[in-house]
């Protein structure tokens, strides 16, 4: 199987340096055209520059392919939509959004501002969301979309450090639930990456031998598993080094406490089974959570449904 991108057109958000670079280079390579999205900040989101962007486009350029640069803020709505109007006036369409675009205002819950936090969430969390709405009707009429989050085993598991990140990565996953639902009849597929990779972003925090383990090409090798074609829908793709793996949030078949026996104590006295991993699957809509607790009750009361 070859992956191809021609005739698409993407929109790669912090395309300037590290990850998005490497996206953005790959699906150019592959035949796409590319919006090169870069604020062009610091890794701490100070700062704006142009450069690093035009210095992407020029490298596709070179090689034959067509990429136009942006340097719009993802976390103002005026200016994303300002940069998807553009493409569109290009190219006509936009096939591929992927939200790469971040920061990092690291510290410990104790010492972080709140506008410290309230940044990293309105890049990271808030830059998605502006990004997709942006898309979203353009992709529902033409019935074609791929839109790639990207989320961090800081979002999964946690990092010590970084409540304000972590927050942000595992909402881009609750978003991702709920397109996935709102955009399956358009054709509309939504998928999580969630990298780790030598980036100027984690270039302090690894020894240098093995920072140069974790390329970005690796991580990109992934990315495109997500937004061609035959992408998977609702997948939670992690990878780093040349390693990849799923992520996936299970749920157990739990228990029914009868309303006499609804008590702190015996919800404790049943934790064994509740937790059973033997009885975990994969929700894929919250009304099946309800489903399921309101089948147990109305078994035991005898209601018929």
């Amino acid at each position: 199987m070859s992956i191809s991108f021609e005739g698409r057109v993407a929109i790669v958000t912090g395309a300037g340096n590290g990850l998005g670079r490497c996206h953005a280079l790959a699906l150019a390579r592959r035949g796409a055209r590319v919006v090169v999205n870069d604020l062009g900040g610091a890794r701490d989101g100070s700062g704006a520059s142009s450069e690093a962007a035009l210095a992407v486009v020029r490298e596709i350029e070179a090689a034959g392919g067509e990429a136009l640069a942006n340097g719009a803020n993802v976390a103002d709505y005026d200016e994303v939509k300002a940069m998807v109007d553009a493409a569109v006036a290009r190219w006509g369409r936009v096939d591929i959004l992927i939200n790469n675009a971040g920061i990092l205002r690291d510290k410990s819950f104790a010492k972080m501002t709140l506008d410290d936090f309230a940044l990293v969430i309105q890049v990271h969390l808030m830059g998605s969301v502006n990004c997709t709405k942006a898309v979203w009707d353009i992709m529902k009429d033409q019935g074609y979309g791929r839109i790639v989050m990207t989320s961090s085993s800081s979002g999964l598991y946690g990092n010590f450090g970084q409540a304000n990140y972590g927050a942000a990565k595992t909402a881009v996953v609750g978003l991702m639930n709920t397109l996935v639902l709102e955009g399956q009849k358009y054709d509309i597929r939504v998928n999580t990456l969630a990298p780790t990779a030598g980036t100027r972003m984690t270039e302090d925090l690894i020894p240098e031998e093995l920072f140069k383990l974790m390329t970005p090409e690796s991580v990109t090798a992934g990315l495109l598993t997500l937004c061609h074609e035959d992408a998977p829908n609702r997948f939670i793709l992690c990878c780093g080094a040349g390693g990849f793996a799923s992520a996936h949030i299970y749920e157990t078949e739990g228990i029914y406490l009868a309303p006499e026996e609804q008590t702190p104590e015996n919800v404790v006295a049943r934790w064994d089974e509740l937790n059973a991993a033997a009885t975990q699957r994969e929700l894929t809509a919250g009304g099946q959570q309800t489903e399921k607790f309101l089948k147990k009750a109305m078994q035991h009361f005898g209601i018929e449904g």
